[in-house]
Parts: structure tokens; sequence; C-alpha cells
């Protein structure tokens, strides 16, 4: 991918929307394009930190590892946008591992060089921080979930979540959520078992909350999932 490409790519990521040309040349002579196989990893945690990725084509899940190999999954990333969500003005290693789940194109832009375009564009720094502070607001709601909730709501509110971010809206106002989850994807999510979110969502079928069509994809009724909240 030519640099008209990236810049291509690059103007379509709301954090560069606003940016003329001049501005978004910076970022676009700093960057490369790479491609990754399906199953392979952008970066692996403890990695020095060194790039941030921006999803052209693609998706990416990003997980913790614990001592024990017990995987916590921070969040499935699609087209549009990017990743690591730390490391700006900060030193170490990455601080999770980052897993192919399609085969992915990415731009890639090194950390030490995209922190000079950020303190000479201050508004863009404003606006990196604005995607940071979301993601922060995102994390913390998941936490107060794990929290307060009981294991049903909280994969009442993942699979709203996940409709959300990864469904289809269809005309009858429910969501279809394509089968690119694993019930061991859904429970690393929040921390429970396998078993356990097989169990839950085995029950939510039979009270009619979600159930799958002839793919294997599966089927959301917002207006009923959200009910189970109140």
């Amino acid at each position: 991918m030519n640099k008209i490409d990236i810049k291509k790519v690059l103007s379509g990521f709301s954090l560069f929307r606003d940016l003329d040309d001049q501005e978004l040349e910076k970022i676009v002579e700093i960057s490369i394009t790479r491609e990754w196989k399906k199953n392979s990893h952008v970066f692996l945690q403890g990695d020095p930190l060194e790039n941030v990725y921006f999803i052209n084509e693609g998706k990416v899940k990003v997980y913790k590892s614990d001592a024990n190999g017990r995987e916590q999954i921070v969040a499935i990333l699609k087209k549009g946008e990017m990743f690591p969500h730390v490391g700006f003005f900060r030193k170490g290693g990455y601080p999770g591992y980052s897993e192919v789940l399609e085969h992915a194109s990415l731009v890639v832009v090194p950390i030490s060089q995209f922190e000079k375009v950020l303190v000479e564009n201050p508004h863009l720094s404003i606006k990196v921080f604005k995607v940071l502070g979301e993601k922060i607001v995102d994390l913390q709601e998941r936490l107060e979930a794990q929290i307060l909730n009981n294991t049903f709501e909280q994969i009442v509110k993942l699979l709203l979540r996940l409709g959300e971010l990864h469904g289809e809206k269809q005309e009858n106002g429910k969501i279809v959520l394509k089968s690119d989850f694993t019930n061991k994807d859904l429970a690393n999510m929040i921390g429970t078992t396998r078993e356990t979110v097989s169990r839950t969502l085995t029950k939510m079928k039979k009270d009619g909350l979600i159930f799958n069509d002839h793919h294997g994809n599966m089927i959301l009724d917002t207006e009923l999932l959200l009910n189970e909240l109140i």
C-alpha cells in the first residue's frame, strides 16, 4: 500500500477526520502497512511497546494472560479501530496480547514519532485522549458490571454490547451476532467459565431471549434482553 492509499485509509478514522491535508500528511509520512494472517499475533504481552495500529481490514482480539495461562479478553476490534489504547507518553512493554481473528491489514505508526506529532498538534492530542477516555469508560462499566451484577446479568450486558459493536440490526429490531464468538470467548470477556456461559445461553434460548439461525449466528431480542436488567 502506497502513501496515497495510507492517507485514504487514515482519513476514514474518526481520530483523523477533521485534520487538514498538511496535518494528515504528517501522520502518513511516519506510517507503513503490514498484513497478518489469521491466528498470528501482532504483538505479545511484554514485548517492547513500539507501535500503535489502525485496522484497515480484519478483526483483532486483545487479551491478557496470567501466570496460569488463563485468558481475559480486553476487546475484540474491527475495521476503523486502533490499538493498543495504552502506550502514549509511557515506556515499557505491551500489557497484553493481540491475536488476529481474521486476516488483517493494519496501518502501523511508531509511537515515538506519533507522540512528536501529537505534541506539535494539541487539537489532535485532545482527540486521542477523547478516544482513550471512551475506552476507559467502557472498561469502567465492565468492571462495575462484574462487581454489581450477577453472572446472568453480566452475560446479558455482554451480548448487548457485542450486538451494538459487531452485530447487524434487522428491520424487526433484532440483532444478528455472527458466530465469531465461542462460549469460551464470552467467558473470557467477563471472567467466568465456559460451562457457566453455556448453561446460561441454553436457558436464554429456552426463554426466547436469543436463538440461532441456520448459519449458527445468534439472534438477539434486545428489547427482551433489556427487560431482564430492570
